[in-house]
């Protein structure tokens, strides 16, 4: 298994316990959406790890799912959902997952011959 199906793992786990201490009111608007993202990054990235075929298409769906993920953390200070040490945290942990997926699409890119950006 890859190493960043690993920390996106890590990291997925550590979000949903935050947004489980969401106030009820944003639990159903940033919270679900953040669970969603989370789950659904972490879904494309095994199955990138087990496919040969539609691995790029899996892992730019993957690259726009942490994105996603980045913007909608992004608003969660502002509303004080999360400290800026959870932040923080965050930022970094979404940075290095995003450098990992890049690097495996590019090597997945290179695999195929796809010129594809």
């Amino acid at each position: 298994m890859p190493v960043v199906v690993t920390k996106w793992y890590a990291y997925a786990k550590w979000l949903l316990e935050r947004v489980e201490s969401f106030p009820k009111s944003q639990r159903f608007i940033l919270g679900q959406r953040l669970s969603n993202h989370a789950m659904d990054v972490l879904e494309l990235l095994v199955k990138a790890s087990y496919v040969r075929e539609q691995k790029h298409a899996l892992l730019r769906q993957a690259n726009e799912g942490i994105e996603m993920t980045r913007w909608i953390v992004r608003m969660a200070p502002d509303r004080k959902l999360l400290a800026p040490k959870q932040f923080e945290f965050s930022a970094v942990a979404l940075n290095e997952c995003g450098r990992m997926v890049g690097g495996w699409l590019k090597t997945a890119r290179a695999d195929t011959g796809s010129s594809q950006p």
